[in-house]
């Protein structure tokens, strides 16, 4: 049995804490912790290379796994980065809302940049 009191990685926090929020029918902390999930799957995106040879049907490649992408493998720190990037443009957007008179929808944007806080300790 081990002890182990390191916590989960952020990302697998994230996910829990999304399914917990879509079982509670949390409408708001589930768009914020979409929205960051997919700022993480995004930054893993490896951008493909144009083709260079010719494109006919038949010298495409096909069968299982043809269409897979590299994805590239994040640290916990770039992970952690993405969360900070994502609070960081709600609360900008929150600034600019409160500039425009418009307190309800820059107080959500607050609400959701606390509740990204939360995660970065």
């Amino acid at each position: 049995m081990s002890t182990d009191s390191t916590p989960a990685p952020l990302r697998e926090r994230l996910r829990s804490d999304l399914t917990t929020a879509l079982k509670a029918r949390d409408r708001a902390a589930a768009s914020v912790l979409r929205a960051t999930l997919a700022a993480i799957e995004n930054a893993e995106a490896v951008a493909v290379p144009e083709p260079t040879g010719p494109l006919a049907v038949e010298l495409l490649p096909v069968g299982v796994g043809a269409a897979e992408a590299e994805r590239r493998e994040l640290t916990e720190a770039d992970v952690a980065a993405i969360v900070r990037g994502e609070l960081a443009e709600r609360e900008g957007a929150a600034a600019e809302y409160e500039r425009l008179g418009r307190d309800e929808q820059a107080a959500q944007l607050r609400a959701d940049a606390a509740r990204l806080a939360g995660y970065l300790g």
